[in-house]
């Protein structure tokens, strides 16, 4: 096993949220570990070590009285020869009214909130004195707290770790609904009206000549690229893993197809990593 988290800290501090954040770097997470378990896990991981290289488990307050085991369970995993990092989240006693407030959850130590946040800690406080790292998100935004992890793993946030999504379709059945950002490509002259190329796509020589002899394509695609280019890393900054650009024409069978063709190699040759979508390029045939 190469790296192995625990993760420990108040409820509402962005426990959840982080362990979201190890999982888009890779890491298999799993949430409220019963310490029973822990052992009998740690088996399953050093038996599977390519499946389970980077691990990392939640351990809180929803223990309740088997955190008092938190240390027979560390000290078993020491036996085991695993390095392990604890890293503990906190946050204000006001920030983490604040955001009970702004959610309307139940507290998991069931008594009203800020009654719950004393006891609560209370009842990590040895956690809380053992751990090796202490992240206060009172103030953090998710793109911060990436950062943050990113550093403490040693795993890259970059391009690497935005997973783009370039999609094209037809506006005539629907814009997808996944779509983050929408562009309409129906200025440029339609090859389907063409009568030797209205049963070809986007992806065939002809129509993509067809397109690129048009000035309007070569001006827009200029521009067009280069905002993409320039918005992504904004996107990445504040924390964003997923992002789907959806380029639709009339059908999405021949303009939509060869602008999202172009873009997918223009990213690629930027060093992202982008699935290619043509949903709708077998209609209408």
């Amino acid at each position: 096993m190469n790296k192995f988290f625990i993760i420990s800290g108040m409820s509402g501090a962005g426990k959840s949220q982080a362990l979201k954040i190890f999982e888009d770097f890779g890491f298999v997470c799993v949430d409220n570990m019963p310490l029973r378990m822990v052992a009998d896990f740690i088996d399953i991981c050093l038996k599977n070590p390519a499946k389970y290289r980077n691990v990392a488990i939640s351990v809180d307050s929803r223990a309740g009285q088997d955190l008092e085991s938190f240390n027979c369970v560390l000290s078993l995993i020491k036996k085991k020869k695993i390095n392990y990092r604890i890293i503990f989240f906190n946050a204000a006693d006001s920030v983490l009214i604040r955001r009970y407030s702004e959610t309307r959850r139940k507290h998991p130590i069931g008594k009203p909130v800020a009654e719950s946040i004393e006891l609560e800690r209370k009842l990590i406080d040895g956690i809380f004195g053992i751990s090796d790292e202490i992240i206060d998100t009172s103030d953090k935004t998710v793109g911060e707290l990436k950062e943050t992890i990113s550093k403490l793993t040693g795993t890259e946030a970059g391009k690497s770790r935005l997973n783009l999504s370039v999609t094209s379709f037809g506006y005539k059945y629907g814009i997808p609904n996944d779509a983050d950002i929408i562009y309409d490509v129906r200025f440029i002259t339609n090859p389907n009206y063409v009568h030797n190329l209205k049963f070809k796509t986007g992806r065939d020589k002809a129509v993509k000549e067809y397109i690129k002899k048009q000035k309007e394509f070569g001006v827009f695609f200029d521009l067009f690229s280069k905002l993409i280019e320039k918005t992504l890393p904004g996107y990445i900054k504040e924390g964003k893993s997923y992002l789907t650009i959806a380029i639709g024409c009339t059908g999405g069978r021949h303009r939509s197809v060869f602008t999202a063709e172009t873009l997918t190699k223009f990213l690629r040759d930027k060093k992202y990593t982008v699935k290619l979508n043509h949903r709708d390029i077998l209609r209408g045939k």
